[in-house]
């Protein structure tokens, strides 16, 4: 094995890191579409020639299924593929609106890695503008199936495949150039990629390779798995409606099983996962041993670092995942769908599994993990504009993040890294309508002792008639609380005062009507009742809190003027006292929407900290 110098070990991964950033630069300042340029909706991703995710800034899909109908042998310089087949992606690509290009990377003739680039696009086809048909009951109805194909050929283009993709989308011209865009970025990261093994040489650059994935492996085993008392513990949460049948509670359950003298510390059993939906929400999940799966959740184990800083730190490549063995249910659940299921509301099920796993593991280190956030949805409206030509303005508004043992939660953060609202003033110089207001939903963050995150408050008023479309999860259900903290505001819209699902595709809007935004905040942490009553006046004074919740939520009584609000503290001691004893709170606190889909439970049986559960249902129905 070559000797690996920790210098040049420094030099390689701050190469990968820079190119990869360089890569998605490039596509931001290159892309047609405001999805990827505005929204930056998209990753970039680097693997080695055995497909292992060398960077950690961000997740991105995978390249075995290029390899598996491309063999690695017959891959040659200017090569670009390309792929959105959800089915066909081994667990990569959740819907077929994320579309992927894969670049090899050459020295000395043979592939050394892999630069990869994937992005939520505009539209793909099928049967709603933006591919995301919220009702829909097959992969057919979605948009373009494309499997793995040769998208270029020793640098040139596959005119053909182009003009079918194109020929399927509503916006060809948008498409063609952020595809252009994306293919263009990732040649030039190949090229930057073989200047490093040119530089230093393929055994030095590969045994770096093999060092930054092993420290990533012994970094999580020693500094946060650790953390967590071996035993096994179970929770679940849910996604409350599908499109096509009436809201219910479709569970995603973990059982978790620590046993740290395992090669792999951590199981993950997601049996006790409800069926598969009739309508889009499903995730294919249970491929290449669910390899996407545990880079998409080992992030969540960050939460156990020391200190806020030394999470930051930590990276989430390939060396988490020989710690974590997944064992899927069969065929035909959420996670586990059947061809053709329909997928394109999948992250209903993958965002609640970030918190699934954030909850079994709150309860196995007795809180120490961030309460609940839902911070991605898709909004947007679709018509023509003044001069008659069809648009499709669609934006992923993010929503507050939980409460953590030490800090709130932040405000409108976007599960994307990077990822950002489309600016106002692009929107009302390119679209037929006006932004009125854009600020946070006050209240909308679960009270705690530490605070939840504030969602996105956004009133949109029309100039034309349109047709507005929402995919959407937690308009019922709440972002819970953990540890005595209070569940935060669900998702909600209006137009012209009606309330709206949050899975629609076509609901009119008239010209002049307003249509209200208000996105999740996510959950508190730890009792209200604790929180520094001067702590509660400044958020009172910074609109965040209003001052009907300080005194219900908080147990704060203020006194004037409403500028410079300042706790009454004898009043608030006194209130504070009658309230904890009258509002006892469970561990998990999943806020007054549960009840109306659990048949008036209040909460879920695996919520209870009696101990490890094993195979004990819900209190709840599947």
């Amino acid at each position: 094995m070559t000797a690996v110098d920790p210098v040049l070990v420094e030099i390689v991964e701050g190469t990968l890191a820079s190119v990869e950033r360089e890569v998605e630069t490039a596509i931001a300042r290159t892309a047609r579409s405001p999805m990827i340029r505005d929204a930056h909706d998209f990753r970039a991703g680097i693997h080695d020639a055995r497909m292992r995710k060398l960077t950690g800034r961000s997740y991105s899909a995978l390249v075995q299924p290029v390899v598996r109908d491309f063999p690695i042998a017959e891959m040659n310089p200017g090569d670009v593929f390309f792929h959105n087949d959800v089915y066909l992606s081994e667990g990569g690509i959740g819907h077929l609106p994320d579309l992927c290009v894969t670049v090899p990377v050459f020295h000395d003739g043979d592939v050394v890695a892999f630069v990869q680039a994937f992005g939520h696009h505009d539209d793909i086809g099928g049967a709603v503008p933006g591919s995301m048909p919220s009702h829909a009951r097959s992969a057919f109805e979605e948009g373009l199936m494309v499997p793995p194909i040769k998208l270029w050929d020793r640098g040139v283009p596959n005119r053909a495949a182009l003009t079918i993709m194109t020929r399927n989308s509503r916006m060809p011209d948008s498409l063609a150039g952020d595809l252009d865009a994306e293919c263009s970025a990732c040649l030039m990261g190949a090229r930057r990629l073989a200047d490093l093994f040119a530089r230093y040489g393929r055994p030095a650059v590969e045994a770096c390779f093999d060092t930054i994935i092993s420290n990533t492996t012994e970094t999580f085993r020693r500094e946060l798995l650790a953390k967590i008392p071996e035993g096994v513990y179970v929770w679940e949460d849910y996604a409350e409606h599908d499109g096509v049948d009436p809201p219910r509670l479709h569970a995603q359950r973990i059982t978790l099983t620590v046993h740290h003298a395992a090669d792999r510390p951590l199981v993950i059993d997601f049996t006790g996962t409800s069926p598969q939906a009739k309508g889009p929400i499903n995730h294919a999940g249970d491929y290449a041993d669910g390899v996407f799966l545990k880079k998409w959740l080992a992030p969540i184990l960050r939460n156990l670092a020391d200190t806020p800083e030394r999470m930051a730190e930590l990276d989430v490549n390939e060396g988490v995942v020989p710690l974590i063995e997944m064992r899927f249910p069969p065929k035909g659940t959420l996670l586990t769908p059947v061809f053709p299921a329909p997928t394109n509301a999948r992250t209903f099920v993958i965002l609640r599994l970030l918190g699934v796993l954030a909850g079994v593991l709150a309860k196995a280190t007795g809180g120490r993990m961030p309460a609940d956030q839902e911070t991605i949805r898709y909004t947007g409206v679709y018509g023509e504009d003044h001069d008659g030509r069809p648009y499709l303005m669609r934006e992923v508004l993010g929503g507050g993040s939980g409460g953590r043992w030490y800090a709130d939660g932040e405000d409108t953060i976007h599960v994307v890294p990077d990822s950002r609202n489309i600016p106002v003033e692009f929107a009302e110089a390119r679209w037929p309508f006006r932004v009125e207001r854009l600020g946070l939903a006050r209240d909308s963050g679960g009270p705690g002792l530490h605070r939840g995150g504030l969602g996105y408050d956004k009133h949109i008023r029309m100039l034309r008639d349109a047709s507005f479309m929402s995919i959407a999860d937690r308009s019922i259900l709440a972002c819970w609380g953990v540890n005595g903290g209070r569940a935060g505001q669900p998702f909600l819209v209006t137009v012209d005062g009606h309330e709206m699902d949050g899975l629609v595709d076509d609901h009119p809007v008239a010209a002049g009507q307003t249509i209200r935004i208000r996105t999740t905040g996510g959950g508190g942490w730890g009792s209200p009742y604790d929180r520094d009553p001067a702590a509660v006046a400044a958020d009172v004074r910074d609109g965040k809190v209003s001052l009907e919740s300080a005194r219900t939520d908080y147990g704060v009584i203020l006194t004037a003027p409403a500028d410079a609000p300042t706790a009454d503290e004898p009043a608030t001691e006194a209130l504070r006292a009658t309230l904890r004893g009258s509002d006892p709170r469970p561990f998990f606190d999943r806020g007054p929407g549960y009840p109306t889909l659990s048949n008036g439970h209040l909460h879920a049986e695996p919520d209870i900290l009696s101990g490890p559960t094993h195979d004990s249902d819900s209190a709840t129905s599947r």
